[in-house]
């Protein structure tokens, strides 16, 4: 591990802590083997001036809900010292009054709520502490001698603290560590089973010591051959792997009680662990720390047999009647991670950023618990501190902050001919309500044009079947299945009376309008019967209610389409996918209308170009967000009892109605 400490880029913040404390902070967030998504602290202890112009003592303390990696000076919530300190003095502090009464002697009280670690951080002399829950450091502790690995690594240099549970009772354990150490001489304390601590009167010398005390764990580890011990393999995805992420998703989807994503890590490292034949005793054995159960759980499950998920819940029931002592209230029993044998592990998230941290947290697990094994022998916590940990109030409050969820969040859709026009409107729409959104065009710039979180943009024809179909998977193992299917691609044939009609103009239509729809649908609906309310919506045309002349192959396909939507709305209903399709007429702002080809168009019928756009019963204009709009309006709640209905989106047209 090396010091990313720079002089240049400190330079501007030496005379003021709080953005020196950011710094240094962003430093070991900079780091996943230190701390992951929100895990760790930091604190320094200042003068500053309250609103009286008196000077008092303040401890800026990392804010909950901020991130070490991302954290400016406005996440630090400052503390009066003299009340943290008295806090401490107490023999016996519920964690509420805790947290109330740290946010009452906050100097300013619009900050973020303090670090539930505040009270630690203020009973050590040095001015800046950093705390980080190291994979190293935390791979030595948890063993069956963890004390004595870590007196032979760091000897006196290092106060040691068995486990006990953060907030008030921790407080009290570091106030007794720190009454009776020389901190003159000391370095660090180490949490077993949780982290480490450092601390210096300098920022740097704080920081560079937390690099130094994690690099001798890492190698000590090194030394030992337990880096040996983490497993790679290869795995290549087969066939049927596919249907069986979206059957586990859908499963941990019901138990959840809504949409979740399905991560699923086969890289090297997490296909080793998985090909382990201990895969399943060492992964459920516990967490890698218990700051770790709140976004985790205490176990994953593991992906052997019909009822895997099923079988976790029922064990997740029986661990919570075990440990619950009739206050709590059981948590939803789904998994949150997934140990899949042979094939890797699978990360749940009802957001792709909350199934990422999972991700994160799973993949370091997977590689320290190896490098534990091969130490000694990885032991974690037994389950009674982590079912307390797991139901904490104060940390379960963390996950709850926020507003309400978009209405899509969790939901996985598909868009064909989105690169422009009414599939991108669409495309955006669902993204735009919470979708992770993957759209196929032909267009050879869709991966750029449609890139980024929850995008996934595929160059594709889709008249290449084999490739089609693959492609379906790969949007499948990306994200664990297919909620939404948005068919959408087509093309406007060349006008011509039938008795001109060329039967390429005709076979091009229905190759394209109708027939890889239909084919898309068949590789879709696999998945579609295990989605979240899933359902599949055709974009059609007014040309089905109300045709012209000149312009068969394509009104016959469009035709032809709507048929198929009411026949497959008959095949799937019993599967619990709704079909459906939305009638759009003369969408302007799309790329088939050029201005000259409006021109023309209102020059035949003796309107002006605002005329002829808004020539509709409501005198409007139709655009492609309009469809859009509606396309989202269908995948959701709304429209959940509705199947084989035609929605017309054409501002009234006479003809139809």
């Amino acid at each position: 591990m090396k010091s990313l400490w720079n002089d240049a880029d400190a330079s501007p913040f030496l005379n003021d802590p709080a953005a020196l404390r950011a710094y240094t902070s962003r430093l070991l967030g900079a780091d996943p083997d230190l701390v992951l998504h929100g895990g760790g602290n930091t604190s320094v202890k200042a003068s500053a001036k309250d609103f009286y112009g008196d000077e008092v003592e303040v401890l800026y303390i990392k804010g909950s809900g901020w991130d070490l990696a991302t954290i400016q000076p406005a996440g630090f919530a400052p503390v009066r010292m003299e009340a943290a300190l008295r806090l401490a003095k107490f023999d016996a502090l519920g964690d509420a009054d805790m947290v109330r009464e740290l946010r009452a002697a906050m100097l300013d009280p619009d900050a973020p709520t303090p670090s539930i670690e505040a009270i630690p951080h203020a009973v050590l002399p040095p001015k800046y502490v950093d705390h980080t829950h190291a994979d190293a450091v935390v791979a030595l502790t948890n063993q069956p001698n963890g004390a004595e690995v870590i007196r032979e690594v760091y000897g006196d240099r290092v106060l040691v603290i068995d486990y006990v549970m953060p907030g008030f009772a921790l407080a009290k354990a570091m106030a007794d560590a720190a009454a009776g150490g020389d901190f003159s001489k000391l370095e660090g304390i180490i949490l077993m089973n949780h982290g480490i601590f450092t601390f210096a009167d300098d920022a740097k010398a704080s920081y560079e010591r937390m690099i130094k005390l994690v690099t001798e764990a890492e190698d000590h580890l090194a030394a030992k051959g337990a880096a040996q011990g983490v497993a790679t393999a290869e795995y290549t995805p087969q066939p049927e792997d596919a249907v069986a992420l979206a059957k586990t998703r859908k499963a941990v989807c019901d138990l959840r009680g809504g949409a979740t994503l399905a991560l699923w890590d086969r890289g090297a490292e997490a296909a080793g662990f998985a090909a382990r034949p201990d895969a399943a005793d060492l992964g459920t054995r516990g967490p890698l720390t218990p700051d770790h159960t709140i976004r985790t759980k205490r176990l994953p499950a593991v992906l052997e047999g019909g009822d895997a998920v099923a079988d976790y819940a029922a064990d997740y029931a029986a661990y919570f009647e075990r440990n619950n002592d009739g206050s709590k209230q059981m948590l939803d029993q789904a998994p949150r991670w997934a140990i899949w044998p042979g094939k890797g592990t699978v990360s749940f998230g009802a957001s792709l950023k909350d199934a990422g941290i999972v991700a994160d947290i799973a993949a370091h697990t997977v590689k320290t618990i190896q490098m534990a094994e091969a130490l000694g022998g990885w032991t974690a916590l037994g389950e009674k501190p982590l079912f307390e940990i797991e139901y904490w109030e104060l940390e379960q409050a963390k996950l709850r902050k926020g507003g309400g969820a978009p209405p899509l969040q969790g939901k996985i859709a598909l868009v064909t001919g989105a690169s422009a026009g009414i599939g991108r409107a669409c495309a955006q729409a669902l993204h735009d309500a919470g979708a992770c959104v993957a759209v196929f065009d032909l267009k050879p710039d869709t991966p750029d044009s449609w890139s980024g979180d929850r995008k996934h943009g595929v160059a594709i024809n889709l008249t290449h079947y084999d490739e089609v179909k693959a492609r379906v998977d790969e949007v499948v193992q990306m994200w664990g299945g297919i909620d939404i299917l948005v068919s959408n691609a087509g093309i406007f044939t060349a006008g011509a009376n039938f008795e001109d009609m060329e039967m390429a103009n005709w076979q091009r239509s229905l190759d394209v309008n109708l027939t890889s729809h239909m084919m898309l649908l068949k590789y879709c609906v696999p998945y579609l019967r295990h989605g979240v309310d899933p359902t599949a919506i055709y974009i059609g045309s007014r040309n089905v209610a109300a045709p012209g002349a000149g312009a068969g192959s394509y009104s016959c396909a469009k035709a032809a389409i709507t048929q198929l939507v009411r026949v497959a709305a008959l095949e799937l209903a019993k599967e619990g996918v709704r079909v459906n399709i939305v009638h759009p007429d003369a969408v302007f702002d799309t790329e088939l209308w050029t201005p000259e080809v409006l021109q023309r168009s209102a020059d035949r019928y003796g309107m002006t170009v605002d005329e002829y756009k808004t020539r509709n019963l409501m005198k409007t204009e139709i655009k492609s967000a309009d469809v859009g709009n509606m396309v989202v309006a269908m995948a959701g709640p709304a429209f959940a009892k509705t199947t084989g209905a035609q929605v017309p989106v054409d501002g009234g047209n006479d003809r139809v109605i």
